[in-house]
């Protein structure tokens, strides 16, 4: 047709050749299936390598690789009728001590899974104490009484008060009490459930129906419970409970646990197990409280307890988390209490009291103390009377 061809239609043997791109697969072809495995691989090494630090970390937090050997006291006895563990105990100012007992929580080893919890009273101004359960008033729901953190209160007309973290089917409850020491017994007053404790572990009171509370997780459910401790996020609260107000007061934790009181209630103590710390928040007059300091140790500290006569903290810890939550008969968990004090000094004293690598007492969680007299708790184990 006498039209002339431009360069880009060359023809062949004319010099030029027409310039090609890599062919694009096709979908459902082998480059599609490839780079979809690469991906894949990819995003799998990826959440191995973070799953495998976050193990790392964990075990760390736990303290997994720890040993420690015995540093006994020479005047001590198992407490009889202690045999499924004594969380927690808190001993009045008179030498009346109560102990919360049997404790059971999902996937934690306990020795009477079918027994209910109950509180148990012991007075240290005897010459041979003994362990005696408190019969509860009627119409408390004995049967599912699962005992946790424990907190007294003594009223300005010496009434006194029992607090008591409850967990019935392993969900989350305080409970107060009033304790008739004529008779022994405690008449159950109140129940509380709020939406900001979803999962309270120790408390401390500091009215006959206010208290702090500390939430070991931010959620209920075992599952994201246990997602929310491997992934360390430091949700973990205390919480200021009244009649008329309930608030977060303090945040931020890696898993806040036990809770107390100084002497002269200016400041609170928080155990962050998991971060191996003891924090001191001043409290206000609004009840708010602000980080004052935190102490650091080389143990995972539970509860906190408060001799009265000096004002030093004991505490109740556990040198290798992974044996507590894991249990081996043959290998158990150890126990260490420790005394701090002058804690709002500049470099606070802190003692080894007492440890055991398991073959006397298994998961110490608490130590109180009284002219002399030493209680060590544990989480699921025996309870143990020193002579000091």
């Amino acid at each position: 047709d006498g039209a002339e061809r431009g360069p880009s239609e060359s023809e062949p043997g004319s010099g030029h050749r027409p310039q090609r791109f890599p062919a694009r697969p096709e979908r459902g072809s082998a480059g599609w299936r490839t780079m979809g495995r690469l991906v894949a691989l990819s995003l799998l090494g990826i959440a191995l390598a973070l799953l495998g630090e976050r193990l790392l970390a964990l075990r760390n937090r736990l303290k997994a690789s720890r040993e420690v050997e015995s540093v006994d006291l020479p005047n001590c006895h198992l407490i009889k009728g202690i045999e499924a563990g004594s969380e927690d105990i808190d001993i009045l100012p008179n030498g009346l001590a109560f102990f919360s007992v049997g404790l059971k929580c999902p996937g934690l080893h306990s020795f009477a899974p079918d027994k209910p919890g109950g509180i148990l009273m012991m007075d240290l101004n005897e010459e041979n104490p003994r362990a005696l359960e408190l019969r509860i008033s009627r119409g408390f729901n004995l049967a599912s009484f699962n005992p946790h953190g424990i907190s007294t209160f003594i009223d300005s007309d010496d009434t006194v008060y029992l607090f008591v973290v409850n967990h019935p089917e392993f969900k989350n409850t305080v409970e107060i009490f009033k304790f008739d020491e004529e008779e022994n017994s405690l008449l159950h007053l109140k129940t509380i459930k709020h939406e900001l404790l979803p999962s309270v572990n120790d408390i401390v009171a500091v009215g006959p129906t206010h208290f702090y509370a500390t939430n070991d997780h931010y959620f209920s459910d075992p599952f994201l419970k246990y997602l929310e401790t491997y992934l360390n996020l430091h949700w973990t609260n205390v919480v200021y409970y009244s009649p008329n107000e309930v608030k977060v007061v303090a945040e931020g934790f890696d898993s806040a646990n036990g809770i107390n009181i100084s002497p002269d209630k200016k400041y609170i103590y928080v155990a962050d197990i998991l971060a191996h710390e003891i924090h001191v928040l001043e409290k206000h007059p609004s009840m708010n409280l602000t980080q004052l300091k935190v102490l650091k140790l080389d143990t995972l500290v539970d509860n906190l307890s408060i001799d009265h006569s000096s004002g030093d903290i004991l505490v109740g810890c556990h040198p290798n988390g992974q044996k507590l939550f894991v249990y081996d008969p043959n290998n158990p968990p150890s126990s260490e209490v420790l005394r701090i004090q002058n804690i709002l000094s500049e470099k606070p004293t802190v003692t080894t009291v007492y440890i055991n690598n398991g073959s006397v007492l298994q998961g110490s969680s608490v130590a109180s103390v009284f002219n002399r007299k030493l209680l060590i708790g544990t989480l699921y184990h025996r309870a143990l009377y020193c002579e000091l």
